[in-house]
């Protein structure tokens, strides 16, 4: 019978690797697969052991958002054991990237794509991210800090290493909810344009910006950064969390844009995601699969050396690089408490299907960023301008004044 073949399977799998998990399948048994399980699933049809057969955390996960499975237990812990059952089934080689990505990535699909992530409602992001709403990885001093706390000094991270001064004209390309912008316009004086792709986020962003006071300085607009007119119209150009959208075969146009609309002598930050693998496969186990098809679709990581080639090559020059890894891993590990703490409310406003979406996809990568499957860095280029003593940019000679 399939149901003595699944327990079979499971009392070896538990033989092999004590692990703290109960599995019970829909006739009733359960099979303990180590000493004071945490964790229990509960198979709720038969197509939910295949599952479990063939384990990856794209099949795992699917299992789960599509209500053919149920967890209960910490959910650390049981993203650390979905691990141990996907590593049973490694396939020596790379992980292939997703899908057709020569076809992907117009204004089109990149409008939709973003739409589908983000225009969930503000509500539902409000409701786990920080108050100001910063959606991106924050800075930790000391690793004791509070969400807020540690969003606010990324915030200003950045527009140190940026360097502003005031009357600077910025663009925030990707600007979220608008929170770096502002915190621009107020404490460091400059005129910033903040661009996204995601209505919702316009139509906040627009909100906040006039509640605060900042009309005359920020402007919040609904544009693809493929459409920004001018040629070195900005003196700073930040994009925060957005590259990752891009697509690798578009990251040399994307570095060309910056470059196109930095001022000679200008500073831009590009603060995203990249991928650990060389070559810039997608995140094995089947992570990068269940990103794909549930949470940010046609995302795709560059690893470091593929966006810095690209960042040189569109002509800006890199002066600073800075991994952000252990921050992003905080940052997930909290944002997923915060979900988790409001989950049933969570529940009550997105469904079952998306709660559960995204229970996995925070909890996930706070594992992946802790565990090194992927990483974050913040590169800091010049747009070189040329005098009589040679090629300059205005930076200072060191980073005393962004650590002091």
């Amino acid at each position: 019978m399939f149901e003595s073949r699944i327990t079979r399977y499971l009392e070896q799998l538990g033989t092999r690797h004590q692990l703290p998990l109960e599995v019970a399948l829909w006739n009733g048994t359960t099979v303990a697969l180590g000493d004071q399980p945490v964790v229990s699933i509960a198979l709720r049809e038969p197509a939910a052991a295949r599952d479990l057969l063939r384990p990856s955390i794209a099949s795992l996960g699917e299992a789960y958002v599509e209500g053919r499975l149920d967890v209960r237990g910490p959910i650390q812990e049981v993203i650390r054991i979905a691990q141990a059952l996907a590593g049973e089934r490694i396939v020596p080689g790379r992980s292939a990237r997703v899908g057709s990505w020569l076809a992907r990535h117009s204004r089109a699909t990149d409008r939709r794509a973003i739409s589908y992530h983000y225009d969930a409602s503000n509500e539902f992001y409000a409701l786990w991210l920080d108050a100001a709403m910063v959606y991106s990885c924050a800075y930790f001093r000391t690793g004791a800090e509070d969400l807020a706390t540690a969003q606010t000094q990324k915030l200003e991270h950045i527009c140190r290493k940026l360097a502003l001064e005031p009357g600077q004209n910025m663009l925030d390309i990707g600007c979220g909810w608008g929170a770096l912008a502002m915190h621009a316009a107020r404490h460091h004086g400059v005129r910033v344009t903040g661009i996204t792709l995601s209505e919702n986020q316009h139509r906040l962003a627009s909100k906040k910006v006039a509640e605060a006071g900042l009309a005359d300085q920020v402007e919040i607009r609904l544009q693809d950064y493929r459409d920004v007119p001018g040629e070195a119209v900005y003196d700073r150009i930040s994009s925060v969390g957005m590259f990752e959208h891009v697509g690798l075969r578009k990251l040399g146009a994307y570095f060309q844009i910056i470059n196109r609309l930095l001022k000679p002598g200008g500073v831009a930050m590009n603060h995203g995601i990249t991928s650990q693998d060389p070559e810039s496969a997608s995140v094995g186990l089947g992570a990068g699969e269940f990103i794909s098809r549930y949470v940010f679709p046609d995302g795709e990581l560059p690893h470091v050396s593929l966006a810095i080639k690209e960042m040189s090559a569109a002509g800006l020059e890199l002066v600073d690089a800075e991994s952000l890894r252990h921050h992003y891993a905080r940052t997930l590990e909290l944002w997923s408490q915060a979900f988790e703490q409001r989950l049933d409310e969570i529940t009550a406003m997105v469904g079952e299907r998306r709660a559960r979406i995204w229970r996995v996809y925070l909890a996930g990568c706070a594992h992946a960023f802790a565990q090194s499957w992927i990483n974050i860095y913040q590169l800091l280029a010049v747009r070189p301008l040329e005098d009589a003593n040679g090629v300059n940019n205005p930076l200072p000679l060191t980073r005393d004044k962004v650590y002091r």
